[in-house]
């Protein structure tokens, strides 16, 4: 490995007394953490974990019926309600069920009960209304099931008689019993039935609310239900009106209600086996296709999400203003958490902050600060998660506040505003958001009013503002778990219409829970498709202009090439929208149940290699930044150049570097610590370069963190801005955490999604007095931010769009046995005549010569391949407010770069 930094590193190595404890460390401020490895990792709130509490289960209490005698060695799948606690066996197809059982003589009953009476007596199983006797398969899964599940490839397969009615036993309590060759009870245990819903149930007609000029059709999918109603109510809160009936065709249930139903509220009334209780529930849940919601989702309200009252002034026309996107390689994001963006700000009404609203006041210091980002080349704000979910209570008069007047005259290294926060965290109005229950509904928190219209009017309002500001509008989607599961309640709803579907189960049927908890099952068809439609709704309805999928790497490959595949049939004149400008991207780690294609092939950095959708590259965070979000939180920056090399270079996985040593190396043969090639893209596109995000310390925590005590707030700024600059200036897609331009401190919290607006303030506040910057120091580093960001938007040559580009014109120099530690320089060359064999990509420069020194030191290099070029600072920096910038130099004779210390120093030839 080419060593590049050596004791010069870009955060240089800390005293050990520097902190008393991390964020993460202190009591009460950090929730259920993910065990992942080389990822961003941010855990979600703990309480939202315990949301799926379920009331004791009942014993059935049914007379006994044919009876079974039952073995001691299966008394372990006994549950203590009564009944099997696991489901080990899988019902594939209408005709195939697979379990793995060893011995070739089994044979294998199914048992069913539609009042879920089956129960353990004396030994015995009773209560079941039919048992059928399933054929033993002498051949393996057929392919397509052993592609669909393929941790279950070696199971047995057992064939179920073609006379069964197996529509009517999805919806009954089901078991499969297992006998030996002399017809003793061998063992017992419930099914798992995505496969055979999928295979005789999947469905692509309407689901929801579909409107006509006279009528509302509704459309539920709940093939294993046994009834369906829909129940309508007066208002929000208020009593029940009617409930009707829905019929069942093919697992769709629906009814045809008068349009004078419009604008009321309902919910359906399901009538099915739970798995999770034993018990044949009646479940009340909102329409997983709900467009509209009261207040914390108690209600789905019937709206007609075209209606002409639910749009802004010129809505219809936005895709006319959106902001030009050339290519996907132009794009630079901005993440932002809504409450963050103007919580704090007192240009806005004092009604609308911490809302959607916020982004419409055209003069506020919020917009005013976002507009100097996207006149400096900003593209695109991703926004956390606005959505509805479970963390935060819709109702703004039951929030509760600490006062911050008085936390301020605190100490900054007292407990007491930690304590503060805590006593009030779980109702409070703030909340990261990653705890989904319903994908399709704005967030009524951040509305003015959480019933009827006005999630829906204003967040439209949000994204109009933004584009005509010059930004696009990232959504960020939460569709590898949900908040809440099990039939009560009210923030479980998909769990409570196909239980046992919507999420993955384990081979012993409990629920997984690796993305933190109630695991959502993109392999299953309907989930799938639930996915790509909700998707659809963002991009049709509201207009959004890309997605951002957390842990993207739990959803599966497939589902998200459909998804890709269905935006980009968008256009302006079906859909207004055009979608083929609509960027994915999302968390490729790979872990968990769905590590290495346990469960399918999934959207792993790795395997989204060649799909045009972009993954975080951890490898160049933790080159920059050092170690991994789960590590020591002081160990120190990047030793190893190669790492960084790759990630400028666009993380190509054919991009070929020199090592320390002189050996050519393509990015895919070079390793990280697990063993994972740091090289994994084909195309720049693919790959979203940062060093911090909402996870994990911010930036400016990060260099307060891993540099000396003793090192001045000045160098701590310096390192900052190289740290931005390394990103900006780097192939690929540049990804920044909002306030990381002003030095934004969280107190050192690596986990803040519930720890309230005070420790998210975008604004210093840093455990040790000394380590506040000043206001000159926020401005100072502001403006050499927008600097780097002019001087990426200066050249289409910092944003190649292709890989074959890269590797013609890219190159690092200073590489091999003689390098100089500490310094990369790397050179971007366009056509230098009409005869060059490369396309002239700009018509201002004709090279470009980028120069990180993270050295305490100035520097000087000699680079001959580089000498006798017009080469001469970048006119930004000429006229940049940093005087050390100002001092880098060229000296052509010699191909010699001076570099003060801790700079990024941009040179450039101009064309004739």
């Amino acid at each position: 490995m080419q060593m590049l930094l050596h004791a010069n590193s870009l955060l240089l190595a800390p005293t050990t007394s520097r902190l008393s404890a991390s964020a993460s460390s202190l009591p009460g401020r950090s929730g259920t953490a993910r065990p992942l490895p080389p990822p961003q990792g941010h855990a979600h709130s703990a309480r939202a974990a315990a949301r799926g509490t379920r009331r004791p289960p009942a014993v059935a209490a049914a007379s006994p019926r044919t009876p079974m005698a039952v073995g001691e060695e299966c008394a372990a799948a006994v549950a203590s309600q009564g009944f099997v606690s696991d489901a080990r066996a899988y019902w594939v197809t209408r005709s195939l069920i697979a379990w793995n059982v060893n011995d070739q003589d089994t044979s294998l009953f199914l048992y069913a009960s539609r009042d879920a009476t089956m129960h353990v007596s004396d030994g015995a199983i009773h209560g079941y209304d039919s048992k059928i006797e399933l054929e033993p398969e002498h051949a393996s899964l057929p392919d397509n099931v052993a592609e669909k599940f393929p941790f279950i490839r070696s199971y047995r397969t057992f064939r179920v008689p073609s006379s069964v009615d197996v529509a009517s036993l999805v919806k009954c309590q089901l078991a499969v019993a297992s006998y030996d060759a002399h017809g003793r009870h061998q063992d017992v245990t419930g099914l798992q039935l995505p496969g055979v819903l999928d295979d005789m149930f999947a469905y692509t007609g309407p689901l929801g609310a579909v409107f006509s000029d006279k009528d509302v059709d509704l459309y539920l999918w709940a093939p294993t239900a046994q009834d369906v109603r829909v129940c309508f109510y007066d208002g929000p809160a208020g009593p029940l009106l009617q409930t009707v009936q829905l019929k069942e065709l093919n697992g769709v249930w629906s009814v045809t209600v008068p349009r004078y139903r419009e604008n009321q509220y309902y919910l359906y009334e399901v009538k099915v086996y739970h798995p999770s209780t034993s018990q044949v529930e009646k479940c009340l849940a909102d329409d997983p296709y709900a467009r509209g919601l009261s207040a914390n989702g108690t209600r789905t309200w019937l709206v007609d999400i075209n209606s002409e009252t639910l749009k802004p002034a010129s809505w219809d026309e936005l895709s006319d203003e959106k902001p030009n996107l050339e290519s996907f390689s132009d794009i630079s994001i901005y993440e932002l958490h809504i409450r963050d963006f103007s919580a704090h700000d007192s240009t806005v009404d004092c009604n609308s902050r911490g809302g959607f609203r916020a982004f419409t006041f055209q003069d506020s210091a919020g917009i005013r600060h976002l507009r100097k980002l996207s006149a400096a080349g900003l593209t695109h704000v991703h926004l956390l998660p606005s959505f509805h979910f479970a963390s935060v209570d819709d109702n703004k008069s039951n929030w509760k506040f600490v006062d911050e007047a008085q936390l301020a005259k605190l100490p900054p290294g007292s407990d007491e505003q930690q304590a503060a926060i805590v006593s009030i965290q779980q109702e409070d109005p703030y909340n990261w958001g990653y705890d989904p229950v319903l994908w399709g509904v704005p967030k009524g928190s951040y509305a003015s009013n959480p019933d009827g219209p006005s999630r829906i009017i204003e967040y439209r309002q949000m994204v109009q503002a933004l584009n005509r500001i010059g930004l696009r509008v990232v959504m960020d989607v939460v569709y590898n778990h949900l908040d809440s599961s099990g039939p009560f309640g009210v923030s479980s709803v998909l769990d409570k219409i196909v239980p046992g579907y919507y999420l993955r189960r384990n081979v012993n049927g409990q629920i997984e829970s690796s993305a933190a908890m109630n695991n959502t099952a993109s392999e299953h068809f309907m989930v799938d498709r639930l996915i790509v439609d909700d998707l659809l709704n963002w991009a049709i309805n509201y207009k959004v202009d890309g997605f951002r999928f957390d842990l993207m790497g739990h959803i599966m490959k497939s589902t998200m090439i459909r998804a890709k595949s269905a935006i980009r049939s968008l256009t302006r004149d079906v859909h207004g929208v055009d979608g083929s400008k609509i960027y994915l991207y999302g968390e490729g780690w790979d872990f968990g149940e769905v590590a290495q294609n346990k469960r399918g092939i999934n959207a792993s950095q790795i395997n989204m290699s060649g799909t045009g959708i972009g993954s975080f590259n951890d490898r160049i965070r933790d080159s920059v930044n050092g170690g991994n979000p789960f590590g020591n939180p002081l160990q120190q920056g990047f030793s190893t150049g190669l790492f960084l090399e790759i990630g400028l270079a666009g993380n190509l996985k054919d991009y070929v570097l020199r090592t320390h040593t002189g050996e050519a190396k393509k990015g895919s043969d070079i390793y990280t610590f697990d063993g994972s090639p740091v090289g994994y893209t084909s195309s720049p596109v693919e790959t979203i370069n940062y060093v911090s995000a909402h996870d994990n310390e911010t930036l400016f925590d990060i260099v307060s963190i891993k540099t000396p005590i003793g090192l001045s707030i000045d160098e701590k700024c310096r390192i900052n801005h190289l740290a931005s600059s390394m990103i900006a200036l780097s192939q690929g897609i540049p990804f920044f955490h909002a306030g990381d331009e002003i030095l934004r401190s969280k107190s050192l919290d690596r986990d803040s999604y519930n720890s309230g607006d005070w420790f998210n303030k975008i604004k210093p506040r840093l455990e040790n007095p000394s380590f506040r910057p000043s206001k000159n120091h926020i401005l100072s580093v502001f403006d050499n931010f927008v600097d780097i960001l002019k001087i990426r938007y200066s050249s289409p040559l910092f944003r190649l769009s292709t890989a074959s580009d890269i590797e013609q014109r890219v190159r690092f120099h200073n590489t091999g046995p003689s390098m100089v530690p500490g310094v990369i320089v790397m050179s971007i060359k366009d056509a230098q005549n009409e005869k060059c064999e490369m396309a002239q990509l700009d018509k201002n420069f004709s090279y470009v010569v980028t120069i990180f020194n993270v050295c305490p030191h100035e520097v000087s290099i000699e680079i001959h391949d580089l000498a006798s070029l017009g080469l001469e600072l970048h006119p930004i920096q000429v006229n940049s407010s940093d005087a050390l910038v100002r001092q880098s130099a060229y000296e052509a004779s010699k191909g010699r770069f001076t570099v003060p210390r801790r700079t990024t120093a941009v040179f450039v030839q101009l064309r004739c």
